[in-house]
């Protein structure tokens, strides 16, 4: 005799509290326990004289969170990818291609 089916329970959110924020600069660190995920603004992304960026929001998590974000990201960006073309991360080339 088996067993029947359960679906999971439909987890439910409150984003009311949410503040947003933008960053174009992201930090990993943590130990062996957890990541500490840092995100900023830096307001000067090429150059070599730069003022220090200016953490704004730190995320504090677990290594199967991390795991079960990055997937998440992995394969948002492979869609936003297949829509719109490779994401260049060098500066430098996607300058040269302007």
């Amino acid at each position: 005799m088996s067993e029947p089916v359960q679906n999971p329970p439909q987890l439910r959110f409150d984003d009311s509290k949410v503040t947003a924020i933008y960053a174009n600069f992201c930090r990993v660190t943590g130990t062996p326990e957890e990541l500490l995920i840092d995100f900023g603004l830096n307001p000067q992304p090429i150059g070599a004289d730069t003022p220090p960026i200016t953490v704004s929001s730190r995320v504090v998590t677990n290594f199967y969170t991390a795991k079960r974000m990055m997937l998440a990201l992995q394969a948002t960006i492979q869609r936003h990818e297949q829509t719109f073309g490779t994401l260049e991360l060098d500066v430098q080339k996607r300058i040269k291609q302007q």
